[in-house]
């Protein structure tokens, strides 16, 4: 259900950027609709059971850079061995300011060439930097107030054979787990250009839920709610980082308490569990029932790291130091997740059940 709201160190050739490639979702079974449709011809190793969903958690990917795709390579070799149905991308997906366009050259050097041979749908939200903008006086870009250029990555997805992101914010489902994916950056600033998601959340929750077969809800979105990173807290996130040192926001919408606010009043104890980026870490927070009644997870180091600050939250797992991904399997009452560095090294492992 859609409801809008190899050799390792080979070097990857540069992907055409023609009319031909644009049309490959047209010219091809496109990878989430195989997901869902029962008639497609897969074999039943490629289909996921009724009860298990295995899948990728990234976020601040869009560098184009080296440890994006040792990531990526990663990625492909563990999904080659041990199954993945699909991708989910927090955020932050095309650095610094997000796209001009459906045919932006940083598609193919920051999306489609990283990824070439995970042959996945990639299920993605919408972070600052894809919606652009900057803070002239001291030129820091990704201000996140371009309101235009975050709905070009909404028409991608009729461009691209993986990329998939219906709206700026909408569910989908896949066997076990229901996804809801949320436009943090809008909530941020208030901004409800493409709808207002707290009159949409609880219908769309509710729906997942009356949905046959799932068990589990996961949100995703760019902002954490809690995070021992730079950014930190919903509500006190922190200013701008000029050459290594924090000075206080300029524009105080930037601390994030209309996103506290949604989580306080509409997120928290709805779904299972939260996953954000924005900070360029891995964790994994402690005592959910205390926190906001919903299991709380950070992995923004698809790409890159930047350290960590004291925010006073305690984690069952946190690392600053190497980039990463969170694999998660569902099975039936039972979730496992795994902190997977870029070396393909488990870092952390952790069982939750229902």
């Amino acid at each position: 259900m859609l409801v809008a709201g190899c050799d390792d160190d080979a070097a990857l050739p540069l992907l055409d950027p023609s009319a031909d490639a644009q049309d490959a979702r047209s010219d091809s079974t496109r990878a989430h609709d195989a997901l869902t449709d029962a008639s497609t011809d897969r074999t039943t190793a490629d289909v996921p059971t009724d009860d298990t969903l295995r899948f990728i958690v990234m976020g601040d990917v869009g560098t184009g850079e080296a440890a994006q795709r040792e990531v990526a390579i990663v990625v492909r070799d563990l999904c080659a061995a041990e199954g993945c149905d699909l991708v989910i991308l927090l955020g932050d997906n095309i650095y610094n300011s997000g796209v001009d366009g459906v045919d932006d050259a940083q598609w193919q050097t920051k999306f489609e060439m990283p990824y070439a041979d995970i042959d996945l749908p990639f299920y993605a939200v919408l972070g600052n930097h894809d919606y652009g903008g900057t803070l002239v006086l001291i030129d820091t870009p990704g201000l996140g107030n371009e309101w235009n250029r975050g709905p070009i990555e909404v028409q991608y997805s009729e461009h691209s054979a993986k990329w998939t992101m219906p709206a700026t914010h909408y569910t989908f489902s896949v066997g076990p787990v229901g996804f809801v994916m949320i436009d943090t950056n809008s909530l941020l600033w208030d901004n409800t250009d493409n709808g207002d998601q707290y009159e949409w959340y609880a219908g769309a929750v509710a729906e997942l839920r009356a949905t046959a077969g799932v068990r589990w809800i996961f949100a995703a979105g760019h902002h954490p709610y809690l995070s021992n990173g730079r950014h930190g807290n919903a509500g006190n996130y922190e200013g701008l980082d000029i050459g290594g040192t924090i000075i206080p926001n300029p524009i105080p919408i930037l601390n994030g308490a209309n996103v506290q606010r949604f989580f306080e009043n509409t997120l928290c104890g709805t779904v299972d569990f939260y996953m954000a980026g924005h900070d360029h870490t891995r964790q994994w927070l402690n005592e959910p029932d205390a926190l906001c009644g919903t299991e709380m997870i950070v992995s923004g180091a698809g790409a890159k790291t930047t350290g960590f600050v004291d925010r006073g939250n305690t984690t069952l797992y946190q690392d600053d130091t190497t980039p990463g991904f969170l694999y998660v399997i569902v099975e039936g009452d039972t979730m496992i997740g795994r902190f997977v560095d870029q070396h393909g090294v488990t870092n952390f492992e952790h069982m939750v059940t229902r």
